[in-house]
C-alpha cells in the first residue's frame, strides 16, 4: 500500500508534474524560453502602437507628429533618430512663430 503521501498518477513530490521541472517550472512547458535558440531570447518584432495623433491644424507640425508613426516600424535602436528628427521639426516650427511678424509696437512717447 502506498504511503499517505503518494500522489495519484504517480507523480509525489516536488519532482512531480508540477514540481520545479514541470509546468511553471524552469524546464516545463508553459511558454518559457526553451532552452537557448527558445523564443524568450529573441526580442519581440516591432508593432504598431496605434497611438491616437490628433491633429493640431497646423500643417506643418502634424506632418511632423505624423512622422513618429514611421518609429512604430522600427526597432528600438531606431527610434532615436525619429524622435530626434521629429522634436527638431517642432522645434524650428516654434522657432518660426517667434519669427513672424506681430502688430506694430505703439509709438514711444
Amino acid at each position: 500500500m502506498p504511503g499517505a503521501d503518494a500522489v495519484p498518477g504517480g507523480s509525489d513530490g516536488p519532482d512531480g508534474p508540477d514540481g520545479p521541472d514541470g509546468p511553471g517550472g524552469p524546464g516545463g512547458s508553459d511558454g518559457g524560453s526553451g532552452g537557448p535558440d527558445g523564443p524568450g531570447d529573441d526580442p519581440a518584432a516591432p508593432a504598431p502602437l496605434h497611438v491616437p495623433r490628433t491633429p493640431t491644424g497646423n500643417d506643418e507640425v502634424d506632418a511632423h507628429l505624423e512622422r513618429l508613426a514611421d518609429a512604430d516600424h522600427l526597432g528600438t535602436d531606431g527610434h532615436l533618430e525619429v524622435y530626434e528628427d521629429v522634436h527638431r521639426g517642432l522645434r524650428d516650427a516654434l522657432t518660426a512663430l517667434d519669427a513672424r511678424p506681430g502688430p506694430p509696437a505703439p509709438p514711444s512717447t
